[in-house]
């Protein structure tokens, strides 16, 4: 049981990293050294070699996108809080149903946002570049696993009783 719990605890927080990586990194790269995320749009400055930002223009489907992975952030550390607060306190026998109901809250918000994202992503990155000149970044794909984690978790905690 102590092996199961470990592994569950760990899960939770391995996903919660995941989720607050995608929500602050890149989620589409452009092909000459440009990078968007949910909160700006960065270049490479050969001469300097550095990275200049300037905060995304703003669209609903960008607010609707940054809010929805927030949300996600939320619900999964509640869940966490709610889940070693239920360890302390719930009686023999109970289960987490309101763990893993936060759990699927969360897996369901951020499955909201990648599908904004990949539906109004024209309208979201705001560029007048062609998009086939550029890719999905690493935490859009990394939000998009957060999903299946994330609702295999919250299974988990709904299935999950306390023994001892």
């Amino acid at each position: 049981m102590v092996c199961l719990l470990i592994s569950i605890t760990v899960l939770h927080l391995v996903t919660l990293a995941m989720l607050l990586t995608a929500t602050l990194e890149k989620w589409w790269v452009w092909e000459d050294s440009k990078i968007s995320d949910l909160w700006y749009n960065c270049f490479h400055d050969n001469a300097t070699d550095t990275w200049l930002c300037a905060a995304t223009d703003e669209s609903d489907w960008l607010q609707s996108v940054q809010a929805l992975m927030i949300l996600s952030v939320v619900f999964s550390s509640i869940s966490f809080l709610v889940f070693v607060g239920q360890l302390i306190t719930i009686s023999k026998g109970g289960l987490f149903y309101f763990t893993g109901l936060c759990q699927a809250f969360a897996g369901l918000t951020v499955f909201a946002a990648c599908l904004i994202f990949t539906f109004h992503r024209k309208e979201i990155l705001g560029d007048t570049r062609d998009l086939s000149k550029g890719r999905f970044g690493y935490c859009f794909i990394l939000a998009w696993l957060c999903v299946p984690i994330l609702f295999i978790s919250a299974m988990l905690y709904a299935h999950l009783r306390k023994r001892q």
